[in-house]
C-alpha cells in the first residue's frame, strides 16, 4: 500500500476514470430523466437511494473496524450530504432536494475535483483499494444526484430554499465547532487549517479564513438561485400576460 505505484495521484489515470464515468452517468441521467415516467423515475431514484447508503455504511464500517475519534465520526459535511442526497432520492421531499443540490454541486464536487482520499497514517491509496471505491463512489453518486433530480427531473431551488440552506448549514457549522473544541478534533477544518497546503492558506488565519469561507460558499449560491428565480419569475409573468380562450390578453 506504501508502494509509489499504489498511492493515488490526482489527475492520474485513475482519477481521469473516476471524472469519464462522471461526465457520461451525468449525461446519461439528465437525458434519461427526462424520458421517464413518474414510475420509472421512482424506480430509478430508489436504485439510487439504495445504492447510496450501502456504499456509505460499507464506508462507515470500514471507519470502525479501527475507530478514531478524529476521523470515524460521519460528521463531515459531504458525510451529511450522501445521507440527504439519499433521502431526496427515494422520498422526493424538496427540502432534501435543496440541499443536495446546494451542497452537492458545489461542496462534493470538490471531493471529484480535488480528492483528499484516506488518512495521515494510510496515505491516499488508489484503485482498487476500499478507500478510494467508497470515496469516489459516494462523491460521484451525491453529484449525479442533485443533477438527477435538477436537470432530469426539473427540480427547481428558489430564495426561500437558498435562505433554509444557508440557516443549516450555518447550524451544521455552530455545532461541529464546538464538537470540534469538546472533543479536540478539526471535521470540516472548521477549527484550524489542514496541515497541508491548501487553498485556505491565502484566506489568513482563523477564524478569518473561515468567515471568509462562509461568506463565497453563500454568495456562490446565490448566484446557483438565481437563474432559477429569474426563469420562474419570467415564466409567471408569461402566464399571466397570455391571452385567454377568447383571445383576449389577461391582466397582469
Amino acid at each position: 500500500m506504501n508502494s509509489a505505484q499504489h498511492q493515488f495521484s490526482a489527475y492520474g489515470p485513475s482519477h481521469w476514470v473516476v471524472i469519464t464515468v462522471f461526465v457520461i452517468g451525468a449525461a446519461a441521467l439528465v437525458w434519461h430523466g427526462r424520458r421517464q415516467s413518474e414510475a420509472q423515475a421512482r424506480v430509478l431514484s430508489r436504485i439510487l437511494a439504495v445504492l447510496l447508503v450501502t456504499v456509505f455504511l460499507v464506508a462507515l464500517v470500514y471507519k470502525l473496524i479501527r475507530p478514531d475519534l478524529a476521523t470515524s465520526v460521519p460528521l463531515q459535511l459531504c458525510d451529511i450530504a450522501e445521507v440527504t442526497a439519499a433521502y431526496a432520492l427515494w422520498s422526493q421531499r424538496h427540502w432534501a432536494f435543496v440541499l443536495t443540490y446546494f451542497w452537492g454541486l458545489l461542496l462534493s464536487s470538490q471531493g471529484l475535483l480535488t480528492p483528499d482520499i484516506g488518512t495521515p497514517q494510510e496515505g491516499a491509496p488508489d484503485f482498487p483499494s476500499h478507500l478510494f471505491l467508497t470515496f469516489f463512489t459516494l462523491h460521484v453518486l451525491v453529484v449525479w444526484a442533485a443533477i438527477y433530480l435538477t436537470w432530469g427531473r426539473g427540480r427547481r431551488p428558489r430564495w426561500r430554499d437558498y435562505r433554509f440552506a444557508v440557516v443549516v448549514t450555518l447550524g451544521w457549522v455552530a455545532f461541529t465547532l464546538v464538537f470540534n473544541t469538546i472533543a479536540g478534533t478539526n471535521y470540516g477544518y472548521l477549527n484550524a487549517k489542514p496541515p497541508t497546503a491548501s487553498v485556505l492558506d491565502i484566506l489568513g488565519p482563523w477564524p478569518m479564513y473561515l468567515l471568509i469561507e462562509i461568506g463565497v460558499v453563500a454568495g456562490v449560491w446565490a448566484l446557483m438561485t438565481w437563474p432559477w428565480e429569474w426563469k420562474a419569475r419570467r415564466e409567471s409573468r408569461r402566464s399571466h400576460a397570455a391571452p385567454d380562450q377568447h383571445g383576449f390578453q389577461l391582466p397582469g
